[in-house]
């Protein structure tokens, strides 16, 4: 905000109208930030929550969410932010699958987000978006489509260093291993999720892991 009032205060008082096309990007880069940061915790609630709400409200939260991610995605866009733009991609997606259950149009979002993040060389959101599409192959009965996803998710996760990302897909892929009847490998995979989650701190994802160990 600093910045942006020096700015203005170039083009208003010192003649410098260039200055204002710069403050007007710079805002459009804060508003872009704003309107992810706040659909994340939008979604985060709902997540939270999940269960306790009515239909209703569950659409009106989607409602919320999309349009604030959508306006993330048009103004990174405009800024010509590709990670931004792929991370904003992504979380529409999120909202489609999560929120409003439309898995048909969240692997449209996902999709463009993976492609997108691999052009800006962003790993990180090519991990989410990778994790989600293996969630919907997963529900599809897609089980080794499902393990390939959640396993290159995995691999982007480890190079990247975010170990309780890498615990939360082990979890996943625990799933996929009950579900190709790799029981083994399922406990396995649950032990080492295990091991990174209390090394990371990551207590809700140690609460997923002794919720998967009770369902398989």
């Amino acid at each position: 905000m600093e910045r942006a009032r020096t700015l203005y205060d170039r083009a208003v008082f010192g003649g410098d109208a260039g200055a204002l096309v710069s403050v007007e990007r710079l805002l459009d880069a804060m508003e872009a930030d704003l309107a992810l940061a706040r659909g994340k915790v939008l979604h985060a609630r709902f997540v939270d929550r999940r269960g306790e709400e009515s239909p209703d409200v569950a659409a009106l939260t989607g409602a919320e969410e999309m349009a604030l991610f959508e306006r993330a995605v048009e103004l990174y866009h405009g800024l010509g932010d590709e990670r931004g733009e792929a991370e904003a991609l992504f979380w529409v997606g999120a909202c489609h699958q999560v929120v409003l259950d439309d898995l048909e149009a969240a692997v449209v979002w996902f999709e463009r987000s993976r492609a997108l993040a691999a052009e800006a060389g962003d790993a990180l959101t090519m991990s989410y978006a990778l994790r989600h599409l293996g969630f919907v192959e997963h529900m599809a009965g897609h089980l080794e489509v499902a393990r390939e996803r959640l396993e290159e998710s995995t691999r982007l996760r480890r190079e990247a260093g975010f170990l309780p990302g890498v615990a939360a897909n082990l979890v996943g892929l625990a799933y996929v291993a009950a579900g190709q009847e790799r029981g083994q490998d399922a406990l396995a995979l649950l032990d080492e999720a295990t091991a990174i989650a209390e090394a990371a701190g990551a207590e809700a994802i140690l609460r997923q892991i002794e919720e998967a160990r009770t369902r398989l």
